[in-house]
């Protein structure tokens, strides 16, 4: 009997998905109900790595406390596929009304990070029905806190390539704003940077009735805030601008009195290094000017961030073509420029040539909220329609010739 062509094994692992659509759904409104913020997806952990034993994969240790990792080894020469979800939620609470909505109060899966982890369980399990018949092998990556921007690092830096180095890695993201069952990818930078910027002002504080206009950190961050904007004008890269803006204003401990300390939590989204820096250059400079008008201190402090998503080609190719074997063709597309959302599978992407796509999960009658929203929420057959791409691309590249290595 003539072994399978790719062809065949990317219908077949896309079959598999689709018979396992409803099992996908009840992992993903588990998941919804009990969501848990960055490092601390003990409970989500444990689920995955209980359905991971349903597969032929062999769990790893994972580099960091939460978090998981397996391989499918398929016994035959190809190429080594990373494929990444990542599993934390957000300070949010949740406004959907739906019945598996959020238990934890102030906390909900606002960016469909439940859905990426489903969806990626789903493709072990395909990947596992036909393991006799694939090249290569696939390592599956459940990552914390990408919501931090620290996960990826943290995971790299745990030692998640120490004894199994990748040749391609490929995730994708749901997206509420485009219509289900689009597929989009580009080559190149697919996505910004990202920066969490801390700033703190300073000063005498005092009576509210009292206190001038010099000394009252309340009025600074307030004015920082409404220009930050201002730090970015007139950047933006291949019709994509740059964004600054606030998150967090944070002062104060009653009305009639004006405190001493006020506290901004920012975002910078970037593309390039040299508008980066002249954004901080002009933060710089927007700061002193607010410190001198004031009569306060002004600081700022980068705490954390990642770099942009950026596509490679080879990959991002075969991922789309592969994505267009088992989806409709039409619905396949190029993204046609890159998104200011940052995510921190740039960090991987740093390391081992890959694609992030990008799939539709938005609702015809378009209910599904904002990311990052109180009524978040999808069309929930995007999971299985970004599994079967992501199941197909995985096929596909691990199907490749096996590298050479001395």
């Amino acid at each position: 009997m003539a072994p399978a062509t790719t062809e065949q094994l990317e219908a077949r692992v896309a079959e598999h998905i689709g018979r396992l659509h409803d099992h996908l759904v009840d992992v993903r409104r588990t998941l919804h109900a009990r969501p848990e913020l960055s490092f601390e997806e003990t409970a989500t952990t444990a689920l995955i790595a209980e359905q991971l034993r349903a597969t032929a994969a062999i769990a790893l240790p994972s580099p960091t406390r939460t978090g998981a990792v397996a391989l499918l080894d398929c016994g035959r020469p190809g190429q080594t596929v990373l494929i990444r979800a990542d599993i934390d939620a957000l300070p949010i609470q949740e406004a959907t009304g739906l019945p598996f909505a959020s238990g934890v109060d102030g906390c909900m899966h606002a960016c469909g990070h439940d859905a990426h982890a489903a969806g990626l369980l789903g493709v072990a399990s395909a990947l596992s029905s036909c393991a006799e018949d694939l090249a290569g092998r696939f390592l599956f990556v459940f990552q914390p806190a990408e919501e931090r921007i620290s996960g990826a690092q943290a995971m790299v830096d745990g030692g998640l390539f120490s004894d199994v180095q990748p040749d391609a890695a490929i995730g994708l993201h749901v997206v509420s704003m485009l219509p289900h069952g689009s597929l989009l990818a580009r080559a190149g930078v697919s996505m910004a940077g990202g920066w969490e910027l801390q700033i703190d002002v300073a000063g005498s504080g005092g009576h509210g009735a009292l206190q001038p206009r010099q000394g009252n950190v309340v009025l600074a961050a307030s004015d920082i805030a409404a220009r930050l904007h201002s730090v970015v004008a007139g950047m933006a890269y291949q019709g994509t601008d740059y964004v600054c803006s606030p998150g967090m204003i944070v002062a104060g401990t009653a009305s009639n009195v004006v405190p001493t300390r006020a506290h901004i939590a920012a975002t910078l989204r970037w593309f390039e290094p040299e508008p980066r820096d002249e954004a901080m250059q002009r933060l710089d400079v927007l700061c002193q000017d607010v410190a001198r008008d004031f009569d306060v201190r002004v600081s700022v402090q980068r705490v954390l961030g990642t770099g942009p998503v950026v596509n490679d080609t080879e990959v991002t190719g075969l991922a789309i073509d592969a994505a267009r074997r088992v989806l409709p063709e039409s619905s396949v597309s190029e993204l046609p420029g890159p998104v200011a959302a940052s995510d921190d599978m740039s960090v991987l992407l740093d390391r081992v040539p890959g694609c992030y796509l990008m799939v539709g999960a938005g609702r015809s009658d378009g209910s599904c909220g904002m990311h990052h929203s109180p009524t978040f929420d999808i069309d929930e057959r995007a999971i299985a329609t970004g599994a079967a791409a992501l199941c197909a691309a995985a096929v596909r590249l691990a199907a490749r010739p096996a590298r050479i290595t001395r």
